[in-house]
């Protein structure tokens, strides 16, 4: 896949939090289906969620975002480009309009939906704020990091949830910053600092590329709400409504048992009324978000119901092994709903 850089640096003084320039505001699918592809914002390199396996290619939860929604716009799920982009970099490269979507886990706060000029389409991933720690350091419990040095990744809410964190146990810690999360991860392992915090996903993917991810370990407590999704740019409901309901006919599909090896056999048949409008049997919902009639097929069958695509990239069939937890269907103890296609 091709990787694409842009001149950030350029934009950034232009681009305020409390006044964003929106760029292509309100015609974002027509000029994506013109150019014939999405482009869209990932992270600089997070296993389990977007970064590039041995052959180049972007693969991860986040990444099958970006190509769900090339499988609804196109048929095509390939029909995407990735821009890697820090912490620092993601907002700006969204609200210019050099990417369509940014699916880079990112945590869906008031500020950022309201002031910044961002819309989050859903939650592709429950989480939380947590603590890894070498275990030659003999703590069990954040509470016994009373003056540890803590390394933290540069504009993210980790570090004001790490300071209230602290502030309210009466701790004291001394923070060092960095711009990727590879850096921080790094910092940890050369001991510079004690304690890494990040969501526990990101702790989790960055544990198994340290040299002996066995000598770490990630502490219990959960600091904070980490609700981690999709954003496109504000003002635009067309683009915005076919984000989400992407996302919501994965979640859809595997409450209803479809699944990319049964979804071409269940498309041809009406027993199942909900399943026969969601694959495009009945009714003609995919005219409403301007898609084919068989949008939903062609995400499911290319890349997954929402449980395929969290098993393959973070859970039991990954390298991460996390299980399912809040993210989990509703019905099954968790979070995760969709509305229904109707």
């Amino acid at each position: 896949m091709k990787q694409v850089k842009f001149p950030l640096a350029l934009l950034a003084a232009t681009l305020t939090l409390g006044s964003v320039t929106q760029v292509q505001a309100g015609a974002t699918l027509d000029a994506v289906k013109k150019k014939g592809f999405v482009q869209c914002g990932i992270s600089d390199g997070l296993p389990g969620f977007s970064y590039a396996d041995a052959k180049g290619k972007y693969v991860g939860l986040d990444v099958d975002v970006c190509r769900a929604v090339a499988a609804a716009v196109f048929g095509d799920a390939e029909k995407v480009k990735y821009s890697p982009l820090t912490a620092k970099e993601r907002f700006t490269a969204l609200q210019s309009g050099e990417v369509d979507i940014l699916s880079r886990n990112t945590t869906w706060t008031s500020s950022r939906d309201a002031a910044m000029g961002l819309n989050f389409t859903g939650v592709t991933y429950y989480d939380g704020q947590g603590f890894l720690v070498n275990k030659k350091l003999g703590v069990a419990s954040a509470r016994e990091l009373d003056g540890a040095t803590v390394c933290i990744q540069a504009g993210t809410t980790t570090e004001l949830n790490l300071a209230d964190y602290f502030r309210a146990h009466n701790l004291k810690f001394t923070p060092i910053t960095y711009d990727t999360s590879d850096e921080s991860a790094k910092s940890l392992e050369s001991g510079r600092c004690d304690v890494l915090t990040s969501d526990q996903s990101q702790l989790y993917a960055q544990r198994i590329k340290l040299a002996a991810p066995d000598d770490y370990v990630v502490l219990p407590e959960v600091i904070s709400k980490e609700p981690l999704g999709p954003a496109v740019r504000q003002g635009d409901e067309e683009w915005f409504d076919v984000v989400r309901w992407t996302l919501y006919a994965q979640l859809n599909a595997e409450e209803l048992g479809v699944s990319s090896a049964n979804v071409e056999e269940l498309a041809k048949s009406t027993k199942n009324p909900d399943i026969a409008r969601l694959l495009g049997a009945e009714g003609e919902y995919g005219k409403d978000l301007k898609l084919s009639k068989d949008w939903a097929v062609q995400i499911v069958k290319q890349v997954g119901n929402y449980g395929e695509i969290f098993e393959r990239n973070v859970g039991a069939g990954s390298q991460l092994k996390i299980e399912r937890g809040l993210n989990a269907l509703w019905n099954k103890g968790g979070l995760q709903y969709a509305p229904p296609v109707r």
